[in-house]
């Protein structure tokens, strides 16, 4: 999956974790940090760079898209927020939910190797029923017509939450 729904998934969790809180972040600012988090799970890719192949346990879609590192970040999430004098658990909440669902977008795409959701318990790697987002190239072949396409269709898909997280806010939430 191209990172353009990740990024589409973080800006409406922005909105959902403010709606009702008092503003810490400007809602770009909220939505920056928000979809960076959903970001986090493609860290793994730097491990190319260092001789990790793809299948291996810390390889892409291994480790880092799986449920026990997003309760890890959603520790650290806890962790920040409370030292912040923030609602913890909801932002706990909020960076599971974000990081987990990095990892099940990724099962619902029509290629690589799948994404080991249950590691360290499990190396295998898992696809979802339905694949209907086709994988997007990693690197600079993204910058292509091909990547382009898989780009515009991820925005179409996504949509959904492109348009919650820029619907205005009733009053009453302000």
């Amino acid at each position: 999956m191209a990172s353009i729904g990740h990024v589409l998934v973080g800006a409406a969790a922005s909105k959902a974790y403010r709606t009702g809180q008092r503003a810490v972040w400007s809602p770009l600012g909220a939505a920056v940090l928000w979809s960076g988090l959903s970001l986090l799970p493609d860290v793994d890719v730097v491990g190319f760079r260092f001789g990790v192949r793809y299948a291996d346990p810390w390889g892409h879609r291994g480790a880092t898209h799986s449920f026990a590192f997003a309760l890890g970040v959603a520790a650290l999430v806890w962790f920040v927020a409370k030292s912040a004098r923030l609602p913890a658990w909801r932002a706990a909440l909020v960076g599971a939910a974000v990081v987990a669902s990095h990892a099940l977008l990724d099962t619902m795409t029509d290629g690589g190797l799948g994404c080991a959701l249950f590691w360290p318990f499990s190396n295998r790697r898992f696809f979802a029923p339905w694949r209907p987002i086709p994988v997007a190239p990693i690197g600079r072949a993204f910058l292509s017509g091909r990547g382009l396409r898989i780009a515009l269709t991820e925005v179409v898909a996504m949509s959904p939450f492109l348009i919650y997280a820029l619907w205005p806010r009733r009053k009453s939430e302000r």
